[in-house]
């Protein structure tokens, strides 16, 4: 006897989404960017992109012989349902979505296009080189005749083009000539979107999740952290990306070995300063390690509240990189090793630490171990660590 077939079964083999497809200019796309037309879901984290990646995109798309990677986007139809959305590099929060675009892959390329299309200050220094033939990084004072910054030449006013052309640039109608067919190219380049309908926020998290991280767990995460929107806290721009540039600006960036971790690192960090101002004792399970995220009890604190975290736990990470410096400390090979002392100092907060301390803290550093150590070992190390100032 032949078995039921189920109906969600039928529904999907009816519906192909990859019909949902067309193309768009890079310059109707910078001008839906401005209308605020195109949106991110708020559990997107900030532009994580350095000047490079963008000069690259920049001149794979004046010279590269295959197209860019589509955009994905989900078509607003019920903004109750969709979850919380923000403006491009801003990140505002972004009111009466129902009907908008949420982009939710193709936010660094779209940003990096905006950049140039809005002359933002960050691309300031990428020029277009017409004797190298391609986008390169100068020094603003050192831009010479025959380069001309991103930021002019796709302009969204064509009138700023033309004049910082006229008054900066060698003439000749070839220099001009040139300089409008690049001009032209690029914002005539056009990328493929997919498109999808009245995703749910769960569903955009799911399809974000395949996109980008393929299986881990920060897409909950994140979808969770994206509730902290209506209290006014982009926890990426204010929290995790500043997390991870001072990281980077004390040449640590590489201790954070998988993308997904720019975002569990700093969350679970937050443990130390969250368990001080709630006055919690210590336990296990709120070290600051990725498994302990407490994403879930962060968003219930009050404003103020988060903003003293986020406060605290920015200052126990300086003060971390400062210890080791100051104390001529091997270099972590780990970013334990960085999250832990940076808990430390969140949770002891501006107390004093004696000098049978400090030896304690040093000692520490020096004998800890963290490979090959189960999360049980880890969160007894950071426990030992706080035994210090106890």
């Amino acid at each position: 006897m032949a078995r039921a077939i189920s109906k969600v079964l039928k529904q999907a083999v009816s519906f192909n989404p990859t019909k949902e497809t067309r193309t768009a200019s890079i310059m109707d796309l910078c001008d839906q960017i401005m209308k605020e037309d195109l949106v991110l879901p708020a559990f997107q984290t900030a532009l994580r992109w350095t000047l490079e990646k963008s000069i690259a995109l920049l001149n794979y798309q004046l010279v590269g012989k295959a197209p860019v990677a589509p955009i994905s986007i989900n078509i607003i139809l019920d903004e109750r349902e969709s979850g919380p959305q923000v403006t491009f590099i801003e990140r505002k929060p972004v009111t009466n979505t129902t009907g908008k675009q949420s982009v939710n892959d193709g936010q660094q390329r779209l940003t990096c296009n905006f950049k140039a299309y809005s002359d933002h200050p960050d691309f300031q220094n990428i020029v277009l080189d017409l004797s190298k033939g391609k986008f390169d990084e100068v020094h603003q004072h050192q831009i010479k005749e025959n380069q001309i910054p991103v930021g002019k030449l796709l302009n969204k006013d064509n009138d700023v083009f033309m004049k910082y052309v006229n008054e900066n640039m060698a003439n000749g109608f070839e220099v001009l000539n040139t300089l409008v067919l690049v001009r032209n190219k690029i914002f005539g380049y056009n990328y493929t979107l997919n498109f999808a309908k009245g995703m749910t926020e769960e569903e955009q998290v799911e399809w974000f999740d395949i996109l980008n991280l393929a299986g881990s767990r920060v897409p909950s995460i994140q979808m969770r952290l994206s509730r902290l929107q209506s209290k006014g806290i982009d926890i990426y721009g204010q929290y995790t990306n500043k997390f991870v540039e001072i990281m980077e600006s004390n040449n640590l960036g590489d201790l954070i070995v998988k993308k997904e971790t720019e975002v569990s690192i700093p969350i679970a960090t937050l443990n130390g300063a969250y368990e001080k101002i709630t006055g919690k004792p210590h336990t296990l399970n709120y070290s600051p390690m990725p498994s302990d995220t407490k994403e879930s009890l962060l968003v219930k604190l009050s404003v103020d509240e988060i903003q003293t975290c986020i406060n605290m736990t920015l200052k126990g990470l300086n003060q971390a990189i400062e210890f080791i410096e100051q104390k001529r400390l091997g270099n972590p090979e780990r970013i334990d090793y960085i999250s832990d002392l940076s808990a430390f100092f969140a949770y002891i907060g501006n107390r004093i630490l004696s000098a049978n301390e400090t030896d304690k803290l040093i000692e520490w550093y020096n004998t800890v171990d963290f490979n090959n150590k189960s999360n049980t070992d880890r969160r007894e190390s950071y426990q030992e660590l706080l035994r210090i100032a106890d």
